[in-house]
C-alpha cells in the first residue's frame, strides 16, 4: 500500500480513465486500482475522478459509499474479514471471532494502533462447505480454527500473505459430479457445433432444451436469448451473473475454478445467437482470488482463436469477454443492480420493463445469464437437447449443481436431477435425522422434516443452488436472526418496505429472543413480511422474510415464550 502524495494524482487517475473507457462505466475498475493502491478513496480522488470522467463529484461519492470493498477512510494494511452468514456460524465462527480480537486487542470495526489491522465481518464469502472462512485483504482462508488465528496474523505481520498461494486453502469438494461435470473433455466442441448452425436454429435447441436459469430465477434461456436476438441495438452484450452472494451457495466458484473454459464458450455461443461482440464477468470482490486464472484462460482462448476477431474461421463473428469486479454488495446479484453497478452507479434495482433483453448495459440488449447456466448451455449445444431432458422433470429439465451445507456430514457439491426429493439428498449428504432445511439460501424456503419428501425443482422448492441442512438441536430462532441481520444490512434501501420492513423484523426477533413478544405482535410482524413480499421493488425485499415467516410457521412452539433475558 502506497503513500497518498496530492502531486501527481490527477495524472494518475487520468491515465486509469483512459485505460477503462473515460466514461461512468469505467468508474468501478478505477475505484478498484486506487483502493488497491492507497487503501482507501480520499474526497480528492473522487474529485479528481469526477473531472476525468465528465461526471459530479457526488455521483462519485455515491457510488463510492454503496460498496462495502470501498474506504473512504483509513484502514489498516490488512483487512481481516470474518465471514458472518450462517454456515459459518454453525461451524464456530463466534469463537474465531474472540480469538481475532483477543490476538488483535481491537473490536470488530477497529484497527490496531499500529495501524497494520483492521477486523471486520464479512457477508457469505462463499466458503459454506468449508467454515468458518476468513479473507485477508483477497486472500481467503477456510476452516480456520481459534489455534489457527495465531498462525496466520503472523504471517501478515512477517509479510508474507502475498507469498500464500492463491486458492491454496479452498477446497473443491464435489461430493457427486453428473453428466454436466463429468464431461470436461468436450471443451469447445459446443462451440463448433454451434457456428455450424444457423443463429435461429441455435437459439431452438436451448429452447428445446427447456434449460431454466440456474441463478434461481428459473426463466427459459432460451426465451431470454431469442428476444435478445430480435431486439434492436447498434451493440449487444452478453453478461455472466458471478455475483455468488446467496448464503449457502458455492457451485458457481467450483464451475469457475474448474470449468472455465466450459463458462466462457458457454458466454461464446451466446454471443453467437443475440449478436453480440462483447461479454463481461461480473465477479464478485470476495472472488477475487480467481480473478487472474480465468484472466489467463480469457489470453488463452484468444490465443486458440476461440475468442476474439473471425472466431475459428467463422467470417464476420467476432466477441470478446472481460472481468469487472463487483464491490461487495448481495443485491447485485439481481440482474438489473449488476447492470447499474457495471454502468458506475449504486447497485440499485431497476424498474422493470424496459427488461435487460432489451435495454440492458449501456442501453443496449444484454443477456444476463447465471455462471451455472452457461456452462449447461455449452453442453447443450455439444450434445443436444435430447441428452439434456433425460435427466429432470417433465417441466424442469437437466440436472443441477446443489451446494450443501451445515449439520451434516458430507459437505460440498452434489449434481443431482431436478426433481430430487430433500429426503434423497439428506441421505447423500448424510443430514438424515434434520429438523429443517433451507432450500434457495436466505432468501429461499424452510422446510421442515414433515415435508422432506418435496422435490427440488422450479414447480414445487425452487433453489439457485443453495442447501442449508438444520439439525436436530440447531435453534431455528438463531437461524431466522442470523438471515435478518444479513438483510438488514444487504438491503439497498431504495425502496421503504425493504428498508424499514426488515429491521422491523429483526427488532421482534429480538423480541422473541429475551422472551417479551406477544403473539399478537408476532402475527403483526408476518403480516408485515407478507406485504413486504408484495410492495418490494426487487427480489431481495420480496423474499427475504421467507425464512422468518416460514419458521414461525413450523417452529413457533419452541420459539415463543422463552425464558426472560434482560
Amino acid at each position: 500500500m502506497q503513500t497518498l502524495h496530492r502531486t501527481g494524482i490527477s495524472e494518475e487517475i487520468k491515465k486509469l480513465a483512459e485505460k477503462y473507457g473515460k466514461n461512468r462505466t469505467s468508474l468501478l475498475p478505477i475505484m478498484h486500482e486506487l483502493t488497491a493502491k492507497y487503501g482507501r478513496i480520499t474526497d480528492e480522488m473522487m474529485q479528481e475522478t469526477a473531472d476525468a470522467l465528465g461526471i459530479r463529484p457526488i455521483d462519485v461519492y455515491s457510488t463510492v459509499s454503496f460498496y462495502t470493498f470501498f474506504n473512504e477512510k483509513t484502514k489498516g494494511k490488512y483487512i481481516v474479514r470474518l465471514c458472518q452468514t450462517i454456515s459459518c456460524d454453525m461451524d464456530g465462527k463466534s469463537k474465531v471471532a474472540r480469538q481475532l480480537e483477543n490476538e488483535l486487542g481491537i473490536k470488530f470495526g477497529e484497527t490496531t494502533p499500529d495501524g497494520l489491522f483492521t477486523l471486520e465481518y464479512a457477508n457469505c464469502l462463499g466458503m459454506c462447505d468449508q467454515g468458518p472462512a476468513v479473507m485477508i485483504n483477497h486472500k481467503i482462508f477456510t476452516k480456520v480454527t481459534p489455534g489457527g488465528v495465531h498462525q496466520l496474523l503472523e504471517e501478515c505481520r512477517k509479510g508474507k500473505l502475498d507469498k500464500i498461494a492463491d486458492m491454496g486453502s479452498v477446497r473443491l469438494n464435489i461430493i457427486k459430479s453428473g453428466p454436466i461435470l463429468d464431461n470436461k473433455e468436450t471443451e469447445n466442441e459446443g462451440l463448433k457445433k454451434a457456428l455450424a448452425m444457423s443463429r435461429v436454429d441455435l437459439i431452438k435447441e436451448i429452447r428445446d432444451s427447456n434449460l431454466k436459469g440456474r441463478g434461481g430465477a428459473g426463466f427459459p434461456t432460451g426465451v431470454k436469448w431469442q428476444i435478445a436476438a430480435a431486439s434492436k441495438g447498434e451493440k449487444k452484450y452478453v453478461v455472466c451473473n458471478a455475483d455468488e452472494g446467496e448464503p449457502g451457495t458455492f457451485k458457481d466458484r467450483i464451475l469457475m475454478v474448474e470449468y472455465p473454459h466450459r463458462l466462457i464458450e458457454g458466454m461464446t455461443i451466446a454471443s453467437y445467437a443475440i449478436g453480440a461482440e462483447y461479454g463481461i464477468i461480473y465477479l464478485r470482490a470476495e472472488y477475487f482470488f480467481m480473478k487472474s486464472h480465468i484472466e489467463q484462460v480469457i489470453e488463452d482462448r484468444k490465443s486458440a482463436n476461440l475468442l476474439g476477431t473471425n472466431i475459428l474461421g467463422k467470417e464476420g463473428f467476432n466477441f470478446d469477454v472481460e472481468i469487472r469486479m463487483g464491490a461487495g454488495a448481495y443485491v447485485c446479484g439481481e440482474e438489473t443492480a449488476l447492470i447499474e453497478s457495471l454502468e458506475g452507479k449504486r447497485g440499485e434495482p431497476r424498474n422493470r420493463p424496459p427488461f435487460p433483453v432489451v435495454t440492458g448495459f449501456d442501453n443496449y440488449p444484454t443477456a444476463v445469464n447465471n455462471v451455472e447456466t452457461f456452462v449447461a448451455a455449452s453442453l447443450i449445444a455439444a450434445k443436444g437437447a435430447e441428452w439434456f431432458t433425460e435427466h429432470g422433470t417433465e417441466k424442469t429439465s437437466g440436472t443441477k449443481l446443489m451446494s450443501i451445507s451445515g449439520d451434516c456430514a458430507n459437505p460440498g457439491i452434489y449434481e443431482l436431477p431436478m426433481g430430487v426429493t430433500i429426503d434423497e439428498m439428506l441421505i447423500m449428504a448424510g443430514g438424515t435425522g434434520a429438523k429443517a432445511v433451507q432450500v434457495g439460501g436466505a432468501s429461499g424456503s424452510c422446510v421442515p422434516a414433515s415435508q422432506f419428501d418435496r422435490k427440488i425443482t422450479y414447480e414445487d422448492v425452487a433453489t439457485g443452488g443453495s442447501i442449508i441442512i438444520f439439525g436436530p438441536n440447531r435453534d431455528m430462532l438463531e437461524v431466522a436472526k442470523n438471515f435478518m441481520e444479513f438483510f438488514v444490512e444487504e438491503s439497498c434501501g431504495q425502496c421503504f418496505p425493504c428498508r424499514k420492513g426488515n429491521v422491523k423484523i429483526l427488532e421482534g426477533i429480538k423480541l422473541l429472543e429475551k422472551g417479551k413478544c406477544s403473539t399478537a405482535y408476532l402475527s403483526e410482524l408476518i403480516s408485515l413480511g407478507q406485504s413486504m413480499q408484495k410492495a418490494s421493488k426487487c427480489g431481495l425485499g420480496q423474499t427475504s422474510a421467507n425464512a422468518f415467516i416460514n419458521i414461525i410457521q413450523h417452529f413457533g412452539n419452541e420459539i415463543l415464550a422463552r425464558d426472560i433475558q434482560e
